[in-house]
């Protein structure tokens, strides 16, 4: 048994002492005298939220595959174990070996989202390592960023060494055999192999980069400090997801995590082309993964892991070419088992809900629809491909089938609203419950229908046709929320009909994190040395620390905001090639104002630049 890094005397006095002791099923453990390098692999949230993400299972399984390579585990300890770990100089430790990561030689840290950024000063503070890359030395590890919001890492470039930028699965080997030469001649220093480790494709290094700035704090160059390393860093795409790792054996948490269940990755990128969908744009193009290793995968993560339910993991879901024979496959397998099958990112169609009634205790469930805007002029702003009709059938078919549960999801803010864009939103939810009424007759009611509205407010993220538009301040979008609330219950079957809605003051903050440049960074820096973490949770969420914190370092927030932004303006991010051209995203944000809808990428290419990785959807029915 492997000695704990937490005495029992602490474990007993902290909440969920589960997350901290390793030793989960199918956790790896591996002699550190026969391993070249030791990586830590950091979520920097908590456990269960951590051990739910799929980016961080099939890095985890890729690096300990390699035999030299010993990669752990590492989340953000909980407030209460944070404070014993500062008053006990306990440093922060990876959960298979419970020994300090200060001593490892990478620690990589996941960025899922903006809010998070505290926390990543949070792990770097307890195990002991300088916060700002430039005050590390040759003995510290190399921090390193990954996952979707590097796609933009200006805002915390200070903290980071490097950032590996796209899928892990292409040029890792690469990187870490460069590290291990250099360490077995000798030759190593942070400086030296970060210098060699920024030629290779996909890795950015921020301190060989510099910015200058116009006058009016607009960027007017971004270029490398030596001439040997690119202009420009390529994202890195997995061609072949058939083919690539993927974790037959996931970890299984001793406690309920948020995504308790086998996650199956069906394939990466989308077809629809939403335009203020960052994920949609940064993974393309669309890729599959065959069907016959889906099957294999199912059977083989089922029997390693005991779970009891399996979710396909996707962008969307409907637009997999073999859904029908995988979801017949898995109906058959999982009721032998008695499991149960979880299907996100469905469109609302005949032929899901046909799915749906054959997988799911209707009794139980609810139907979710994500319109995203309530008017047929605003959804073909945004591009969603989603008609009043298509809403209108879909939920027809539902309540024919026994669901009488909707969930509608919708953002406010959005380029070109107006008022009466937002009373659609409630007209839209009273017309599907009235359609109930219509729909289903008295005596085969199953209670009354309920439909329940969620708006968020919207954040223009970078590498989206949305990039160009403006925010507002909290009070606007919650005087939108407002509107929206009054005209619920003004609505015929308001009764049947409930609404929420997001922090406002939280969408500004996610706002200028996302399309911040290198000065965000001393905000974030101030927040966390003035004691704030776990932004992305309310009760530890403080938006006075933040506006403290901008004004304390001469930030204007209305400029990363409310400012319009010109066609030729230098993005902080746009030295990163995504294979999406901003030419592109530029046409579309003009085609946007114009209300005009883009086909999918089955339908028609739209000359996006993802073709150039020679593969997926760009290539289809051309043989």
């Amino acid at each position: 048994m492997t000695k704990l890094a937490l005495s029992d005397e602490i474990l007993m006095k902290i909440d969920k002492p589960a997350r901290y002791i390793g030793n989960e099923l199918n956790s790896i453990k591996k002699d550190k005298e026969k391993v070249a390098i030791r990586f830590a692999m950091c979520f920097p949230d908590v456990y269960e939220i951590g051990m739910s993400h799929l980016g961080v299972q099939i890095l985890y399984d890729m690096f300990n595959k390699m035999e030299d390579v010993w990669c752990e585990r590492v989340y953000s300890p909980w407030p209460d174990l944070h404070k014993i770990m500062k008053e006990e100089h306990i440093p922060l430790f990876g959960l298979e070996s419970q020994e300090p990561i200060k001593n490892f030689d990478f620690v990589g840290l996941t960025l899922q989202y903006e809010m998070c950024y505290t926390n990543i000063l949070q792990i770097l503070d307890l195990a002991q390592i300088p916060l700002l890359s430039a005050e590390r030395g040759d003995e510290d590890p190399i921090i390193l960023g990954g996952g979707p919001c590097s796609y933009n890492p200006e805002p915390i470039a200070d903290f980071f060494d490097c950032f590996y930028i796209g899928e892990g699965e292409t040029q890792y080997d690469t990187f870490l055999n460069l590290y291990k030469s250099m360490r077995a001649s000798g030759q190593y220093s942070r400086k030296a192999f970060l210098h060699e480790a920024a030629k290779i494709e996909g890795i950015y290094v921020p301190s060989l980069y510099e910015v200058r700035y116009k006058e009016d704090g607009t960027i007017a160059a971004f270029t490398p400090v030596y001439d040997d390393i690119p202009a420009t860093i390529k994202k890195q795409v997995d061609m072949d997801l058939t083919g690539s790792v993927y974790p037959e054996k996931p970890v299984v948490p001793f406690i309920k995590a948020t995504q308790d269940r086998v996650v199956l990755e069906i394939q990466r990128g989308c077809i629809r082309g939403c335009r203020f969908c960052q994920a949609g744009m940064i993974y393309r193009p669309n890729r599959e993964k065959g069907v016959k290793r889906l099957k294999e995968l199912a059977q083989t993560m089922l029997a390693s892991t005991g779970y009891e339910e399996i979710s396909l993991s996707s962008l969307s879901s409907s637009d997999y070419s073999d859904l029908e024979e995988l979801i017949n496959f898995l109906i058959e397998e999982c009721d032998k088992k008695h499991v149960n099958i979880s299907l996100p990112s469905l469109r609302i169609d005949a032929f899901s809900l046909d799915i749906m009634q054959k997988v799911q205790d209707i009794k139980k469930s609810s139907l979710t629809f994500a319109p995203e805007a309530g008017s047929q002029r605003l959804r073909n702003v945004i591009n969603k491909g989603l008609t009043v009709d298509n809403i209108l059938t879909g939920s027809h078919d539902a309540f024919v089938g026994g669901w009488n549960k909707v969930k509608l999801y919708f953002m406010l803010g959005l380029p070109t609203e107006t008022e009466k864009d937002m009373r659609a939103i409630p007209e839209l939810a009273n017309e599907i419950a009235a359609l109930y009424y219509d729909t289903v007759p008295k005596e085969q009611r199953n209670g009354k229908c309920q439909i329940t509205i969620s708006t968020s407010f919207f954040v223009p993220k970078p590498f989206t046709p949305f990039q160009w538009a403006t925010m507002l301040d909290p009070s606007d979008y919650l005087a939108r929320a407002k509107i929206v609330n009054d005209h619920v219950k003004e609505q015929l079957n308001h009764k049947s009909i409930r609404y929420n809605w997001h922090e406002a003051d939280v969408t500004v903050l996610e706002g200028i994190l996302a399309r911040g440049d290198r000065k965000i960074s001393k905000a974030i820096l101030y927040v966390y040395e003035h004691g704030e973490f776990f932004d992305a949770w309310s009760e530890f969420f403080h938006y006075d620390l933040w506006l403290e914190a901008f004004a304390a370092c001469g930030i204007d927030i209305d400029f990363y905001t409310k400012r319009a932004r010109s066609d030729d303006e230098i993005f902080p991010w746009d030295f990163i090639d995504v294979g999406v051209t901003k030419a592109f995203m530029l046409r579309e944000w003009k085609t946007a104002l114009s209300e005009t809808v883009t086909p999918n990428c089955r339908m028609r290419c739209s000359g996006c630049g993802a073709r150039q990785f020679g593969g997926g959807v760009c290539f289809e029915n051309q043989n």
